[in-house]
């Protein structure tokens, strides 16, 4: 290639970039450019409700990992698979006999996949067993997790982050999201920080030697050196350094066991502070035939639940409600390529056919996933008209009012106008809902950004919220590819 020719490619890639960049709106441009990402990294669709053809169309066709925007898809599949009123039910049964409040024999939970069993809702499962004549087990806690199949979970495999919150997988029997609350508490008159943990399984040790500070609370985990060691049945943490007195009470969750062992224990300890006894120890089987139930835990529905999926961007709950697409029978047992086909089968039914598609777990905790912003638009435009819209839109944050979007855009035009899901990633930032413009139309918008620099790609995504919300409604509808 001569030196002539190398310019001549040169300059069409630059008309090119400054041709594609041209067709967006200028503050979205202004920002991309101040943000240094190009227009290629960029991919849109924003398209009036029930409209045919966009208001506006960038590179809507090209496949984009849309971090954490795919639980719109997983979430919308679950209303409709699942139905609004679905619930999740946690059980205990038993085989042997009960006499004055001593059980003689194994007592069984048996899982469904619950999203969501809080520690404080499992104490009032351990209560209500007390309550149906329960106080001592004369033999083993064994637990029934065969709803799920899964393969061993690697939690260091998304971001080598083994204890974080949200790199824990789904299981049968999800407890307090498989992580440990440590509560840190100050005592101004003695001068010191009580540390303390909410489960507090059996098995897990603390030590604190941390002081009191009187600095700022704005960072105050940036002044705490935590020591964790973990192994899968017993773990100890060490907290050493200062707490800053101005902070009051703060939390800090960290997954620390297996999921068994994590259930087993803190069954065991929160058990024996009701006051009951447990003699055995514990083990995994199912539950046999002819076994009687002793109490049950029964989840909120499906459309309170994706409310924390949605408005909170949990991650753990996501990947449990995408293997319940699995698990609709109550003998089957999920696997996570069932899980994907059930959806797969799903957006068939629907006559949709998005050949980009890569969902690893629901979650968009996965580097892999894929979907293109028009594939996105038109599950959001079907969701729009299906029975189960008024749960699924409520599920979203509310801009600049609650959720992952409390704090955004506050002061803004489009300020409580839209109900949006955000998506976070290492070089991924979307953004994807609904919102109304200043005429009080409706459209639907999907915007993704996958580049190095994208953690700086939010004020040209806002730009675009606010084009919409200001201007959107008032120009001749285009089309870019």
């Amino acid at each position: 290639m001569n030196r002539w020719s190398a310019l001549l490619i040169a300059a069409l890639a630059a008309w090119c970039s400054t041709a594609t960049l041209a067709a967006l709106p200028g503050p979205v441009q202004r920002e991309l450019r101040r943000a240094g990402i190009p227009a290629e990294a960029l991919a849109i669709e924003v398209r009036e409700v029930g409209a045919a053809r966009p208001l506006l169309q960038h590179r809507a066709k090209a496949p984009m990992n849309p971090a954490s925007t795919m639980k719109l898809l997983t979430t919308y599949a679950a209303l409709e698979l699942l139905g609004p009123a679905h619930t999740w039910k946690t059980s205990a049964y038993h085989t042997g006999e009960i006499h004055q409040g001593v059980l003689t024999g194994d007592l069984y939970v048996q899982g469904s996949g619950d999203p969501k069993i809080t520690y404080e809702a499992f104490a009032s499962f351990l209560h209500q067993l007390r309550a149906n004549g329960l106080e001592h087990i004369r033999g083993d806690l064994v637990l029934d997790r065969a709803r799920f199949a899964l393969p061993p979970h690697n939690p260091a495999a998304f971001d080598n982050e083994p204890l974080k919150a949200y790199n824990v997988g789904p299981d049968a029997l999800l407890f307090n999201f498989k992580t440990v609350r440590f509560i840190f508490v100050p005592d101004a008159a003695h001068k010191t920080v009580l540390v303390r943990a909410e489960p507090h399984p059996q098995g897990l040790t603390i030590a604190s030697d941390l002081k009191l500070g009187d600095q700022a609370c704005n960072d105050w985990r940036a002044s705490i050196q935590p020591q964790f060691e973990s192994e899968s049945d017993r773990a100890h943490a060490t907290f050493t350094g200062t707490y800053p007195l101005a902070c009051a009470e703060k939390s800090w969750w960290v997954s620390l066991f297996d999921h068994a062992p994590f259930f087993a224990g803190s069954f065991r300890a929160m058990w024996t502070e009701q006051g009951g006894s447990l003699s055995g120890g514990w083990r995994e089987d199912r539950v046999p035939s002819g076994a009687r139930l002793l109490g049950q835990l029964e989840s909120p529905p499906l459309a309170e639940l994706i409310r924390d999926i949605n408005k909170r961007s949990n991650n753990v709950m996501a990947r449990q409600l995408f293997m319940q697409l699995a698990a609709r029978e109550p003998t089957s047992a999920a696997t996570l390529p069932a899980a994907q086909a059930s959806l797969a089968a799903w957006l068939k039914d629907k006559g949709l056919r998005f050949p980009e598609l890569a969902i690893e777990n629901g979650s968009g905790l996965a580097r892999g996933d894929r979907i293109s912003a028009e594939h996105l638009t038109e599950v959001l435009q079907r969701a729009y008209v299906s029975p189960v819209m008024p749960e699924f839109v409520a599920s979203l944050p509310v801009l600049a009012t609650d959720g992952t979007l409390e704090h955004r855009m506050r002061g803004r035009v489009a300020a409580g106008m839209a109900h949006l899901k955000t998506g976070s990633l290492d070089e991924v930032r979307a953004l994807a809902g609904y919102l109304l413009d200043h005429r009080g139309r409706r459209y639907v918008l999907v915007a993704i950004v996958n580049h190095p620099q994208a953690a700086t790609a939010q004020p040209a995504l806002e730009a675009l919220v606010d084009w919409v919300v200001r201007q959107g409604a008032g120009r001749k509808a285009k089309r870019r590819h």
